[in-house]
């Protein structure tokens, strides 16, 4: 109990800073539209954002109930064109200073979020002024209430979360490009350094073969025999290509065989465990598969190592896979060897991969791809709390009383002066008080009609908010 009313307290005296961030605020808007002192306005919204931000941040800590930033995505740095020249609002500029403070300017302006932090600085204190009996009394219940009532105005928006997500998808779509031509550029080189060749020593083997089939027989028929052995070795290269592309046995018999498999061929002595209750798609499937062959790989050319542990399990509606070695460690994305693109080709599902290897190993490499099983995960979402769902009936089954019979009608009788008053209460008041208890009556029922309607309708909103919410972030040590 002393530590809520503590909270309680921080919050009232954080209206001392409030005021005067509101009155900084007020002046630097002032100077930057009036006087064309624009240079104020950025640093205006970076002080009541962090403001908000705090704010974000306690009540989080203090009622559990989470609100994230609303703010649209920074936009990009500028990029030069052809000519190495800057292009912002048709003006070239020489150096990437201007537009990108141009762009950033804008940037602010334009989001609602900065202007919704601006009203919520205004209407705060008075929020809390109204609230300052329960917190007094009820210093849980009313920390709680003003909860909700950031939640109304520092919680993102429906068009912030799109433009969020809008942005992340473009840069996985990018990665996604990106890998897929690293991926035809290696394929591109095996086979122009591998099977072609085969291909062309095999086709110069068979010239020599026509200029001695009369004259040396002898000789043509060795030439044939290492014509047949080089075709036996091309058709081997030609395999292991296919196998880089998408293994067969991938495809027939799924992500754990086909990786079990793989530790069959690998030189290292690869143990593999599998829980997986559900088979992924199959563009999961080979994403999954060749990064844990890169991993091999790198472990046995790089990291010298002589076992590995291979673990794929499910975790609800995320795959989870983990693969250690017991190599000398070191392992650093920065320097290659793979581990690039193995995040690029994780990026396309939104994975994300985590490393730990220290000096002289172990190294263990854990990867995640979150909601890539294919099973029913919405049982997971968010329910519509008991009190709710009997508010909302409740709400259905007696608001036509207060709209109806105690509204409209009494409204019908009241004006055609009908004398027996019945059931309705308004008709029971003095003169002057009938109109507006028959209004009162009639707000009641569309308010009650309203409630019933828009708490579903919110719940509703909150669960596609859980669905098209980005993956839970890790990050690589």
């Amino acid at each position: 109990m002393l530590r809520r009313y503590g909270r309680v307290l921080t919050l009232l005296g954080l209206s001392v800073v409030q005021l005067a961030v509101t009155l900084v605020a007020a002046t630097c808007l002032l100077l930057s539209f009036a006087l064309g002192m624009v240079f104020l306005y950025p640093p205006q919204v970076r002080l009541v954002r962090g403001l908000a931000q705090d704010v974000r941040r306690r009540v989080a800590t203090w009622t559990g109930i989470s609100i994230d930033p609303p703010y649209l995505p920074e936009p990009p740095p500028p990029q030069p064109g052809p000519d190495g020249m800057y292009l912002s609002e048709r003006t070239l500029y020489r150096t990437p200073r201007i537009p990108a403070w141009n762009a950033r300017w804008k940037w602010m302006m334009t989001d609602p979020a900065s202007w919704r932090d601006s009203l919520w600085l205004l209407l705060d204190p008075l929020i809390k002024i109204c609230l300052l009996p329960l917190l007094l009394v009820l210093p849980g219940r009313g920390l709680r209430v003003y909860a909700l009532w950031c939640e109304l105005l520092l919680s993102p928006t429906t068009t912030s979360r799109l433009a969020r997500q809008l942005t992340r998808l473009n840069r996985v779509r990018n990665l996604a490009a990106d890998s897929q031509a690293a991926e035809m550029r290696r394929i591109e080189r095996d086979l122009h350094d591998g099977t072609q060749a085969r291909l062309v020593a095999i086709g110069m083997t068979l010239g020599a073969v026509e200029e001695l089939i009369d004259r040396d027989p002898a000789s043509a028929r060795a030439l044939l025999a290492k014509a047949r052995e080089a075709s036996a070795d091309t058709l081997t290269e030609l395999r292991r290509v296919i196998r880089g592309i998408h293994p067969p046995v991938l495809a027939e018999r799924g992500l754990a065989d086909a990786v079990r498999a793989l530790a069959m061929d690998s030189p290292l002595g690869v143990s593999v465990e599998v829980d997986l209750p559900h088979r992924p798609e199959p563009p999961v499937e080979a994403a999954v598969y060749f990064a844990v062959s890169e991993l091999l790989a790198n472990a046995a050319r790089h990291g010298d190592a002589r076992t590995a542990t291979i673990d794929i399990r499910g975790d609800d509606a995320d795959l989870r896979v983990s693969v250690t070695d017991d190599g000398f460690g070191g392992a650093d994305p920065s320097r290659g060897s793979g581990l690039t693109g193995i995040e690029r080709r994780l990026a396309a599902f939104d994975g994300l991969m985590a490393i730990t290897s220290p000096p002289g190993g172990p190294t263990s490499v854990t990867m995640v791809l979150p909601r890539a099983l294919p099973q029913h995960w919405a049982g997971n979402l968010p329910t519509m709390p008991r009190w709710k769902a009997a508010l909302v009936a409740l709400l259905w089954l007696t608001a036509w009383c207060p709209l109806f019979p105690q509204g409209i009608v009494a409204a019908i009788f009241k004006i055609i002066d009908f004398g027996h008053r019945s059931w309705f209460l308004a008709l029971y008041l003095p003169g002057p008080w009938q109109w507006p208890a028959i209004l009162f009556m009639i707000v009641l029922g569309v308010a009650m009609y309203v409630l019933a309607i828009t708490i579903p309708a919110a719940h509703a909103r909150e669960r596609w908010m859980v669905q098209t919410a980005p993956p839970r972030l890790w990050f690589r040590p």
